[in-house]
């Protein structure tokens, strides 16, 4: 994974910005798109840029990008400037206002599909440039799982993803289902995607995984739990050529096996849809099926708990003790989507227009696969795992070093920046624990928020 160019002393997380989204790919987006773009401070890289580190910060708002802005961001954000911006770079007494207004106008007018589009490159560089995978022939396996964030009560996002409701009546906040695929070695993320939780119009995972799955490198294998496991979310994959790894329900694996489930099952099977299976999806195909193997074993978990039979579903080959820890490795989706969540928080989002937060949702997965593409170059220096690291370390790294390296004066200066962060990142490894840490039951940790007046 590589980033440079002319104003990047190394690759941080602003040169791998810079490095994959150039002036290059935005002259041809607007070309494309057919937009007018002025020479302007806010274009959209650097509205963009602006809105990454409102999510990289703790307590990031616009106030706190405007700052960003004014404390200095190299030239070649502007590749084309106008009197003003030369005048701002190279006049101690011209200034930019620190007010939030332009900012605000700005990311409100910049288009949803500039945004997605610049979001989906960020990833396929990133990727592309972490090198092959650790699975026979370089594969890469991305384990899905969904999850679900709250927005505000606006009027606009109520109609479109509507809140929840049980026997006390409707909830408050506008719900929004979300899925995303992460990438095993690098923790690397797809742009998710999303849609109402409830109402009408409901998406379920499975859905959305259908759609995702066509953002995938080729060749990927795709990883699921047991929500996952159905035959729709396989046939999809096995369509577009992508091996699966999917756990089954003990009921469906049952179904499959035609016997009694016990440990030490391995067949191939053809999988073929169930009369429910095409109730839900009417569009199969008569000679829908997927070859693969049904793989049983009796596992222990790590936390003490009760051993159990564990069915899985592949088009994989190899050993199948070797399948069953490559599926073991799923969690690691769980500690992603928590610091999605919680460090990033996407928990709860704060736009409040459904193109903002579709804005909000693009770059939030940008932001987070910055910080893991500096991981993945610290892991490469020290030749470890990238998933040895702290993400929050490392983000508070970068939140440390970025802006000295963004407003360095010469390329001495920004190579001297780089070099300590990269240090200090090279530090940001998690704790190698002698014996493991007590399983706890899984909850919700209690959150203030406030709500409205109850209504009567």
């Amino acid at each position: 994974m590589t980033a440079g160019g002319d104003d990047a002393g190394g690759p941080d997380a602003l040169a791998i910005y810079q490095r994959a989204l150039p002036p290059e790919f935005f002259q041809g987006l607007v070309q494309r798109e057919e937009l007018v773009e002025n020479n302007r401070v806010y274009t959209a890289a650097v509205v963009m840029w602006l809105m990454i580190t409102q999510r990289l910060r703790g307590q990031g708002s616009m106030q706190t990008a405007v700052l960003e802005l004014l404390a200095g961001l190299p030239a070649s954000f502007w590749p084309r400037r106008c009197k003003r911006l030369q005048d701002w770079q190279l006049d101690a007494e011209r200034k930019v206002s620190s007010y939030t207004g332009a900012y605000n106008k700005a990311r409100q007018e910049l288009p949803l599909s500039v945004v997605k589009q610049s979001c989906e490159r960020v990833f396929e560089e990133l990727i592309a440039g972490a090198g092959p995978g650790s699975l026979e022939g370089g594969r890469r396996i991305f384990f899905f799982d969904g999850t679900s964030v709250r927005t505000p009560h606006a009027e606009a996002l109520y109609q479109t993803y509507p809140p929840g409701s049980n026997q006390h009546g409707e909830s408050h906040w506008p719900l929004i289902r979300m899925l995303v695929a992460h990438d095993l070695d690098t923790g690397l993320a797809i742009s998710p995607e999303w849609g109402p939780l409830n109402g009408p119009h409901a998406v379920s995972e499975q859905g959305l995984l259908e759609k995702a799955i066509d953002r995938l490198p080729s060749g990927a294998v795709v990883g699921g739990d047991g929500n996952f496991g159905v035959f729709s979310v396989a046939y999809a994959a096995d369509r577009r050529k992508h091996p699966v790894l999917l756990r089954l329900t003990p009921v469906r694996a049952k179904s499959l096996a035609g016997e009694a489930l016990r440990d030490g099952i391995e067949r191939q099977i053809q999988w073929r849809p169930s009369p429910a299976d095409r109730k839900s999806h009417p569009e199969l195909p008569a000679e829908a099926c997927v070859q693969g193997r049904l793989i049983v074993r009796q596992v222990q978990p790590s936390n003490g708990a009760a051993a159990f039979l564990l069915c899985l579903f592949t088009t994989l080959e190899g050993h199948p003790d070797l399948i069953v820890d490559l599926y073991g490795k799923r969690w690691n989706v769980e500690t992603d989507l928590r610091i999605l969540k919680s460090t990033l928080r996407m928990e709860d989002l704060t736009c409040k227009t459904p193109d903002m937060v579709a804005k909000e949702i693009h770059l939030a997965i940008a932001a987070y696969n910055l910080v893991r593409a500096v991981t993945c170059l610290a892991a490469r220096k020290l030749d470890l795992a990238p998933r040895a690291f702290s993400f929050t370390q490392v983000q508070n790294v970068i939140q440390a070093f970025a802006p000295r390296i963004a407003a360095a004066r010469s390329s001495v200066e920004r190579q001297k920046h780089f070099d300590n962060m990269m240090y200090y990142v090279g530090q940001a490894t998690l704790p190698k624990r002698k014996k493991p840490r007590p399983s706890y039951p899984r909850g919700i940790w209690a959150r203030f928020q406030a709500l409205p007046n109850r209504k009567v």
